[in-house]
């Protein structure tokens, strides 16, 4: 009797979990049924729809953001004029370079040939100066050749400065001659002229 009783309540105890499992999955089943529906409704009636399509997941990129073969070849057409642009812009750079380059050279040959021509200015001067010195000298030995008395005649008429410029490179005594026969006008501007021509020189 008292296995009987065992076997009995144990009998009950599974008939008893058995109904809960049941009653359970019952449940879990309804609420997957209420849960999904409306989910399986819309992805359905967003398939049909015009255009509607499925949204791409997370991460993927979206073809709207993406640009068109259109803008592309716009995108192209701005970046080759923007490339043209600066390939005039560097060849305009290039053609002012090359002509300051000539520009430079060309006022280098001047500079040089204006340093030719100084220095041929030069050596011309000192040609002049040279061969007026000589002349000089010259007419002043000739003016000590000559009596005094023609000599003075000459020197009557010269201007003083310049007669006194004569005198100065004369030896003493043909210069004294000559100032012997001057009148006493004509003696004493260039003794002052002479005087004066002295006082000029540094003393030491």
């Amino acid at each position: 009797m008292a296995k009987a009783a065992k076997k009995t309540r144990r009998f009950r105890r599974s008939g008893t979990l058995m109904m809960l499992a049941v009653l359970l999955m019952g449940s879990a089943a309804v609420r997957l049924a209420l849960e999904a529906g409306p989910a399986i409704a819309r992805e359905v009636a967003s398939l049909q729809e015009p255009g509607g399509e499925a949204q791409p997941h997370k991460g993927e990129p979206q073809r709207d953001s993406m640009p068109t073969s259109a803008e592309l070849q716009t995108m192209l057409a701005a970046f080759k004029e923007r490339e043209q642009a600066l390939a005039a812009r560097e060849a305009e750079i290039q053609d002012r370079m090359k002509a300051l380059e000539i520009a430079d050279q060309a006022i280098d040959k001047k500079l040089a040939s204006l340093e030719q021509a100084e220095e041929n200015l030069r050596a011309t001067l000192a040609l002049a100066d040279g061969a007026t010195e000589a002349d000089v000298t010259r007419l002043t030995s000739v003016y000590e050749q000559m009596k005094p008395k023609e000599a003075a005649a000459l020197f009557e008429e010269m201007d003083p400065a310049f007669a006194a410029g004569f005198l100065a490179r004369m030896q003493p005594e043909a210069a004294a001659g000559i100032m012997a026969g001057l009148s006493p006008e004509a003696a004493y501007t260039i003794s002052v002229v002479l005087a004066g021509r002295n006082g000029a020189v540094p003393k030491e």
